[in-house]
């Protein structure tokens, strides 16, 4: 038996492409991945197809590592994701004089994204810019209801999605042809990119809301 904190898996969904992998995370190795191409494209609400791909890997998988698969990482790629950069005057113009009042101005990022996009699961929150007066930060979301989408499907087979991660963003984070698909991710997920603030959740059956890890600038 595997432990579940020895492994991690990924489910890639686009509008012609799943794709599933698990992650030695120990051993930094891959242990299974099965991809499913399709013709033509797909409705993000037809999950028909993403269903039978499912029935077909989550059994197998299991055996594999003979445990449960209790969490899932959902990478998404699909042109509903919301790419859009916040920027804010700084409180305080010395830069980096006070890690604190960096977490502050991040909140304050933050939380004005939230109040005007209050459909929206925040994927990633980077930091573009970081100036003496300024503070620019990416914001890469996923609606509530696409989400509720993939959630519903997925507690079928009693797993929860602890994280929603971009195709784009990793893509172009990395080279497209850079080591296995799910490295890269996972890679991101654990803090490779420094500039990238690390939403933990609260409550995992309630991703709309989030306490903060600052990784930054520490």
């Amino acid at each position: 038996m595997i432990e579940e904190i020895n492994f991690e898996t990924f489910l890639y969904v686009s509008k012609n492409r799943y794709a599933i992998f698990v992650d030695d995370k120990k051993n930094l190795k891959n242990l299974y991945k099965k991809e499913l191409k399709i013709n033509n494209q797909i409705n993000i609400d037809d999950l028909s197809y993403l269903s039978k791909f499912l029935d077909e890997n989550v059994y197998r998988i299991e055996k594999l590592v003979d445990n449960f698969i209790k969490n899932i990482t959902l990478i998404i790629e699909n042109d509903k994701i919301l790419n859009i950069e916040i920027g804010i005057k700084k409180k305080n113009s010395k830069k980096f004089s006070n890690q604190n009042y960096l977490k502050n101005d991040l909140t304050e990022v933050k939380d004005l994204f939230k109040e005007n996009y209050q459909d929206q699961i925040i994927m990633h929150m980077v930091v573009i810019c970081e100036e003496e007066l300024y503070l620019v930060v990416k914001f890469i979301s996923i609606s509530n209801r696409i989400a509720s989408v993939f959630d519903q499907l997925l507690e079928k087979y009693q797993i929860q999605i602890s994280q929603y991660m971009s195709g784009n963003y990793i893509q172009n984070f990395f080279n497209k042809d850079v080591g296995e698909f799910s490295m890269m991710a996972s890679k991101l997920k654990n803090g490779f990119n420094e500039n990238e603030v690390t939403l933990i959740s609260k409550n995992i059956g309630n991703k709309g809301f989030f306490e903060k890890f600052f990784q930054l600038f520490s």
